[in-house]
């Protein structure tokens, strides 16, 4: 059963918080129901033992009846029953004295403390997120920063490159301009004014700019170097004034006010750079001359004097409500004449240094939100784990009280043992861990996926991540099909599996809970993106180096297995029981839906798969280990785009783990000979082949062996990160297309060949021209054969195929096809007629295209173009020739080679 720390996890990580604690503090409103239930209960208890008590004393009151008759025996059965009633009234005052005693009182101490507990924790998480949410703000406002500033760079450069053109190209030179902004017309200051979240006319406006003049402090304000300005109030006394006369909520409120003030131009910055108006006591802020003219109140002039500063506003009272100043001032702040860091810098200088310190922010940012992020997964970590244990104890509470309170009861007054039969029977009732399952179960949000956010560079390097990296990426920066990453932790583990003691402890290796916290730390030693020293694992355990693996791909954008194929798995799953397909059938329909995948996601999967298997069988694990360790693993494969609470309850993650334990080997094998044959497609079908690939049963369908496996298209880029790379691409393209380049030699003029390479039918029979194939796999009949006995190449895992073993895949195909039959590939390759066709230079250029490998310690040759299936080619010496159809084979083996060979077909476009 999952716990709290796998089940109240969001993408924002405030919302499956706020569920979790709603159905605490109900636990809470619970707790307080029940102490009133047991209170009422005692003061009703001692009521009716008030009650019966007073029953003897009113009765002795009454003169002249059983106190008449002292030897009858009706007088004893009466005193009988008087003195049970006394015992009555004594039994029930010692109920409610119990009941305050064992229940109410202790109950209510610790529903108070419980209380403080989940305030305190609430209170506690809520601070750490607020934290987090300011930091990925302050990330993205560093990101677009950075962003903004290499992109002004890139620009100059570019604009620096086309500065020394010919005259006739070059743009005219345009004399700067400096605009001043004509004075607004009547028409234009009747507008109404936008403050805060309300729209004031003029007429109000000016009011509440009267009354701000006259009652917020105004004085001087002293600049080094700019001189002193008149008329000025800190940030501190505005927002003090807009909270006490314009009924601002909350600070943040009153600067949205000041600073709309700002925009309006009733304020203005002084002795900083910009107008941000902050509530700060060390802002001065300056009232301009607009707002005192709107508003009617008399403005402060500076007295003359024969000093002169040139500040932002104007001391000069003459140069107050000048333009060309204001202007002029604003071009001074913005080249930063007065500053004296840099003074011989350029502005190419200076843009580079702004973009590089951009950068620097941008990755302390990240770091910083990295590091908040582990901490505060920590925090959580620990607080839903505490959580847990005191929803525990309060329900197992709930269950003491409810005994307690029985108790009091059932030993005091026998009489009533039917009603304590039953609050025994509902105190029975109460099942903790089952209230703790039906809360999980009906409330929980989702499971630990965290959501890194990792460096964007801006040329889309991935070198200083490696955890939240897509896996393809990962693999392509490391020039790997597995990222290092994860082989190199796979390969420590086997390395370090014999240090353990007993198969048990190695098998528990991946089951153990390890702190998330420790995991971190040594995550934060190898997060660097670049390849790690093994001795770095040695400071640490073996579960940790496990569950460092599993948080890896637990952080990846993407599941292991593509959360896009997995409708598909819900459906290969779903199937009724008594419709569920046997292994047989299901298997072949994975392989399908595997090969769809990424090659470097089929290459990590495989790696983990052969660890975990080899794992089981090396341990004898049994089945209850098995199915611990799919549970386990289970996320961290397969996991769905979106988490909701369908998701949550299905399984179908597990039960492709378990097959792929007990089906290892027949998946992956049938995914490495389709990813073969994929690489050879794409690395053997040249320009040429176009027109082969437009005619029937030229192309990569099914009849052809399955040869356009995995082509599928690309989807179109608009990440604005990627545009030099598209650019210097585009650059290159147009270039090539300039140049006249080709792949290859043209064609010879078509005049003799022509009617000997016309494809105007198919040269197989019926039966071969479109294999249609009614089931996932091949029929029993149908046998593959590997190369890797023949070449010398024996294939251990998904490495990348090379090119003498794509050649041979591609020779396997055309030799054999989809139903064993001729395929298109070499039934194109043969005349109509049978019969050698071609002229000289169609020898030669086939000659001088060919090409010898070595693959696996064996000569591998092309066979030439020139000649028919039964003669040999004398351009290719050493080489075997292919059989003639008259069956005839050579001493060397001919056969044996042209059954792998691939021939080369030189003809004309369609």
């Amino acid at each position: 059963m999952p716990g709290f720390a796998d089940s109240f996890w969001s993408s924002d990580y405030a919302a499956g918080l706020g569920i979790l604690f709603s159905k605490l503090q109900q636990g809470v409103i619970e707790n307080r129901q029940l102490l009133i239930v047991s209170r009422m209960r005692a003061e009703a208890e001692e009521l009716y033992g008030q009650k019966l008590g007073d029953i003897p004393l009113t009765v002795d009151k009454v003169q002249g009846g059983f106190s008449r008759d002292d030897g009858a025996s009706v007088r004893k059965a009466y005193e009988g029953v008087r003195m049970e009633m006394e015992d009555a009234a004594r039994n029930h005052r010692k109920i409610a004295q119990n009941i305050r005693d064992l229940v109410v009182n202790p109950f209510s101490r610790w529903c108070d403390a419980h209380e403080a507990r989940i305030q305190d924790n609430q209170d506690e998480l809520q601070t750490r997120i607020k934290t987090h949410d300011r930091q990925l703000e302050q990330v993205k406002k560093l990101r677009n920063n950075y962003f903004n500033k290499s992109r002004l760079l890139e620009d100059l450069e570019e604009e620096n490159k086309l500065a020394f053109q010919d005259p006739e190209t070059s743009p005219k030179n345009k004399i700067p301009e400096i605009k001043v902004d004509k004075e607004e017309g009547p028409e234009e200051e009747e507008e109404p004014y936008e403050i805060g979240d309300e729209t004031y006319q003029p007429d109000q406006v000016k009011k509440i700019l009267a009354h701000m003049l006259n009652n917020i402090k105004m004085g001087e304000t002293k600049v080094p170097i700019l001189g002193t300005y008149q008329n000025t109030s800190a940030g501190s006394d505005i927002v003090e004034y807009l909270q006490k006369n314009m009924n601002t909520s909350s600070v943040s409120y009153a600067e949205r006010i000041g600073q709309d003030l700002v925009t309006h131009g009733f304020l203005r910055l002084v002795g900083n750079v910009g107008n941000t108006f902050a509530n700060s006591s060390k802002m001065s802020y300056q009232w301009r001359p607009k707002a005192f003219q709107l508003s009617g109140v008399p403005e402060k002039k500076a007295a003359l004097g024969r000093t002169f500063s040139l500040n932002a506003a104007g001391t000069d009272p003459n140069s107050i409500d000048s333009p060309v100043i204001g202007t002029v001032n604003e071009y001074l702040e913005k080249w930063n004449v007065l500053g004296t860091a840099y003074p011989n810098e350029t502005p190419s200088d200076r843009m580079r240094r702004e973009a590089r310190e951009a950068d620097e922010r941008y990755k302390a940012g990240v770091r910083r939100l990295d590091e908040l992020r582990c901490e505060l997964e920590e925090a959580i970590f620990d607080h839903l784990r505490f959580l847990e244990r005191c929803e525990l104890d309060r329900l197992k509470a709930i269950k003491t009280v409810v005994l307690d309170f029985s108790g009091t009861i059932s030993n005091v007054i026998p009489s009533l043992q039917s009603t304590v039969d039953k609050l025994v029977l509902y105190q029975e009732t109460v099942q903790p861990l089952g209230d703790l399952r039906y809360l999980l179960e009906n409330y929980r949000t989702g499971s630990f996926i965290p959501k890194v956010v990792t460096y964007e560079n801006y040329y889309n390097r991935v070198d200083e991540d490696t955890f939240g990296v897509d896996l393809e990426a990962r693999a392509r920066a490391d020039k790997k099909r597995v990222p290092i990453v994860v082989t190199t932790l796979l390969t420590y583990l086997d390395h370090h599996y014999p240090d353990l003691e007993g198969d048990e402890a190695r098998r528990n290796v991946w089951l153990i809970e390890v702190p998330l916290h420790q995991v971190h730390k040594l995550r934060a030693k190898v997060n660097h993106g670049k390849t790690f020293s093994p001795e770095i694992l040695q400071d640490f355990d073996i579960p940790t180096i496990a569950s460092l693996l599993k948080l890896y791909l637990r952080e990846l954008p993407d599941s292991l297995v593509s959360s896009h194929v997995y409708e598909i798995i819900r459906t290969i799953y779903q199937t009724p029981a008594g419709e569920m397909p046997d292994d047989a059938r299901r298997v072949p329909v994975l392989q399908q839906t595997l090969s769809q995948l990424r090659l470097t996601n089929i290459a990590t999967l495989d790696a983990c798969m052969n660890h975990f298997t080899r794992l089981i069988e090396l341990t004898s694990a049994d089945e209850t280990y098995v199915t611990a360790l799919a549970t386990t693993i289970a996320p961290c494969v397969l996991r769905p785009r979106v988490e909701s609470s369908l998701t949550m309850e299905e399984r179908h993650a597990y039960r492709l783990v378990r097959d792929l334990f007990a089906h290892k080997d027949a998946i992956f094998s049938e995914l490495k000979r389709l990813s073969a044959l994929t690489h050879s497609s794409s690395i053997s079908r040249p320009s040429g082949n176009l027109a082969a690939a437009n005619t029937p049963g030229g192309g990569g369908g099914p009849g052809n062996g399955g040869v356009g496996v995995g082509n599928r298209p690309r989807a179109i880029s608009t990440d604005e990160s990627n545009r030099k790379a598209h650019m210097e691409e585009r650059t290159r393209a147009l270039l090539e297309k300039a140049n006249g380049g080709r792949s290859r030699a043209t064609s010879p003029a078509p005049s003799p060949r022509a009617s000997t390479h016309r494809r105007e039918r198919s040269i197989g029979g019926p039966e071969t021209r479109f294999p249609i194939q009614t089931s996932p796999t091949a029929s029993v009949e149908r046998h593959r054969q590997s190369i890797g006995p023949i070449l010398g190449v024996k294939r251990s895992s998904l490495e990348v195929p090379g090119d003498g073993i794509a050649a041979a895949g591609i020779a396997d195909l055309s030799a054999t096809g989809a139903n064993g039959g001729t395929s298109g590939l070499e039934a194109s390759a043969l005349p109509a007629d049978g019969t050698s066709s071609g002229s000289p230079a169609d020898k030669r250029s086939n000659v001088n295209r060919s090409s010898v490998r070595f693959v696996g310690g064996r000569r591998i040759v092309p066979v030439a173009a020139g000649g028919s299936a039964g003669t040999t080619g004398a351009s290719t010496a050493g080489a075997a020739a292919p059989a003639s159809d008259s069956g005839s084979v050579d001493e060397s083996g001919s056969h044996r080679h042209s059954q792998y060979a691939v021939t080369l077909v030189d003809r004309p476009m369609d």
